[in-house]
């Protein structure tokens, strides 16, 4: 049964045996990723709709999305990349779990599925969109130090590409949550979570998004005052356009 699993899960994940720090907060977070799926494909079979705020999914979600344990971590450094990059992995898998939960076609966007879950998934959407940023925002760090700390000749195309094809995927996303979270937001309690997220991340995404794409965002978010409808949210979307435009000065 796909309740008796995720309490296996969560009573298996409690044992002090696991290593500490972000090596075991991404073994974590996958491990939870795993239980929600099967969660949600035996929710699915039975043609019922996923409950989040159950107590032991919400418990799966905040292992997931555990904004304390990252918080608690040291200063990011170039050896965190391989966790970090699973621990991202696992919570957009969640996120992707409900927030396409009954698309028909998995190759297109099912609109009507999406805007269903939307609604009825905000706080948990919300708590996940928070946690993605600042997890990204510390992605982008180590990223950036793992490459400084390559040898010229380590230094290859293909990693250059890649970290290349990251920065302007970490532009996509922080633009998209600024479109669902916070200007699609029902509620300003949760577009206010995000926007916070992105303000406090503002001089790490300053720094990672490349020249274009910078004055890409600046362009795409000019009018605020009819973008961004709180008053809280908008003060601190502001503050992330003011700190790209000090550097694309």
């Amino acid at each position: 049964m796909p309740i008796l699993r995720i309490l296996l899960v969560l009573l298996a994940l409690a044992s002090p045996a696991l290593a500490q720090g972000g090596v075991r907060n991404a073994a974590v977070a996958r491990e939870s990723a795993q239980a929600f799926r099967v969660y949600v494909e035996g929710v699915s079979k039975k043609g019922g709709r996923p409950e989040l705020t159950r107590p032991e999914v919400a418990a799966l979600l905040g292992r997931v999305f555990d904004l304390d344990a990252l918080s608690a971590l040291p200063p990011a450094q170039a050896s965190d990349i391989e966790w970090l990059l699973d621990w991202v992995d696992a919570a957009n898998t969640v996120g992707k779990l409900f927030t396409r939960y009954g698309s028909k076609q998995e190759s297109q966007p099912d609109f009507t599925a999406l805007a269903r879950n939307m609604t009825e998934y905000e706080d948990q959407y919300a708590v996940a969109m928070n946690f993605m940023i600042r997890a990204l925002a510390r992605q982008a760090v180590s990223s950036q130090l793992f490459l400084a700390s390559l040898a010229p000749e380590q230094r290859t195309p293909v990693r250059e590409r890649g970290f290349a094809g990251a920065r302007s995927s970490a532009v996509e996303f922080i633009m998209a949550a600024i479109c669902s979270a916070v200007q699609g937001s029902s509620k300003p309690a949760n577009a206010r979570l995000v926007a916070t997220a992105i303000r406090d991340t503002s001089e790490v995404w300053a720094d990672y998004f490349l020249p274009q794409d910078r004055a890409r965002v600046i362009a795409g978010f000019s009018d605020l005052s009819r973008q961004v409808p709180d008053e809280k949210a908008r003060t601190d979307i502001a503050a992330f356009i003011a700190a790209l435009r000090a550097v694309n000065i």
